[in-house]
């Protein structure tokens, strides 16, 4: 049994990253300058270099994939952390306001700095996502507060906290940006419709290390997540300390966020639908579970970021508002399933 189902993950794992790989390569060598399939490896490998090939692929189109990449695989993962840590199948990053704590807070220190800060070496390239991590770990603090009763996360007391975070992150966000010059404020208009349209070299190495880190971190706590699917008397009665599991997993989940907002803006739904489709095909283990939902989130941001870029040429449309085509349905459908429960 458990050998079966290792096999189903690892071929369910391939089977999205090959997936993952073609929806790469449509997008390195499609847009509004097409480039050959050979050209594309040619470049990639060094092979007698074009400049103008080398332009298109390394300073615009494979920075954005990257990016998405990235971006979906930590969405992913932390919307399959957030629900098991709170038990319920409609928590996820946009929903629980910590999109919109993380993305004001972003959107102050773009204010203050205009999108720039000085400071030496890797402290310029890691600012933005610290600044969205205080946002994110502003959201979890009042979700604590406001959303616990006995000590525990009430599901409906949790939505509707998450709600009401969102809108009020959202407030201040939108106050701030309306304070911009125009030119400050046209950024963050596309910034904070989840886009990855401006991504650079420079954005992947400030999201890397807390990718790198974090996940590691989420992937050995997978037993423990497993555990927290259980009444709390259960979890205490084997010897796990709930409380400050959730707390490290918590953390663990806002600094993913934080990170992914920083560089592409609010994309939401990624998290809530991931997990989803990741437990209809491998079961409610998380150590099967929490791979596979960012191997989803990976697919479906770069999936997504393709459709908006070409689809509407030469006009594009970010990434987020694609995801929002899609995901909104998913929720609405999602939410009457558990109302009939």
């Amino acid at each position: 049994m458990l050998a079966s189902k290792r096999r189903t993950f690892w071929m369910l794992f391939l089977l999205i990253g090959m997936l993952t790989l073609c929806g790469m390569y449509v997008s390195l060598t499609n847009g509004t300058f097409d480039i050959s399939a050979a050209d594309a490896v040619r470049t990639l490998l060094r092979i007698h270099p074009n400049a103008d090939h080398d332009l298109v692929i390394f300073d615009f189109r494979l920075p954005r994939i990257v990016l998405g990449a990235l971006v979906g695989f930590g969405l992913g993962i932390a919307g399959a952390v957030l629900q098991g840590i709170t038990r319920n199948s409609l928590a996820d990053p946009g929903i629980l306001g910590i999109h919109a704590a993380a993305g004001a807070f972003v959107v102050v220190f773009m204010f203050f700095t205009a999108g720039t800060m000085k400071a030496p070496g890797w402290l310029s390239v890691l600012t933005m996502p610290v600044f969205g991590f205080l946002g994110g770990l502003a959201a979890i603090v009042l979700l604590f507060i406001f959303a616990r009763r006995a000590g525990e996360f009430d599901p409906q007391q949790l939505i509707l906290v998450g709600i009401a975070l969102a809108s009020g992150f959202g407030a201040i966000t939108l106050y701030v940006s309306l304070k911009m010059d125009p030119q400050n404020f046209e950024m963050a208009a596309v910034w904070l419709a989840g886009s990855v349209y401006n991504a650079n070299w420079r954005q992947i190495l400030s999201i890397l290390p807390w990718l790198v880190i974090l996940i590691p971190v989420i992937w050995r706590r997978a037993a423990v997540l497993d555990l927290l699917q259980l009444h709390e008397v259960s979890i205490k009665g084997v010897g796990v300390a709930s409380g400050r599991e959730r707390q490290v997993l918590l953390l663990c989940c806002v600094g993913l966020v934080s990170a992914c907002v920083s560089v592409s803006g609010s994309i939401g739904f990624v998290g809530l639908i991931a997990p989803h489709i990741a437990r209809r095909l491998v079961g409610n283990s998380y150590r099967y579970i929490a791979p596979l939902c960012g191997m989803i989130g990976m697919l479906m941001v770069v999936l997504c970021d393709f459709i908006g870029k070409t689809v509407f040429a030469p006009a594009q449309l970010p990434v987020g508002i694609v995801v929002s085509i899609i995901g909104v349905p998913y929720f609405l459908f999602l939410l009457f399933k558990t109302r009939k429960q």
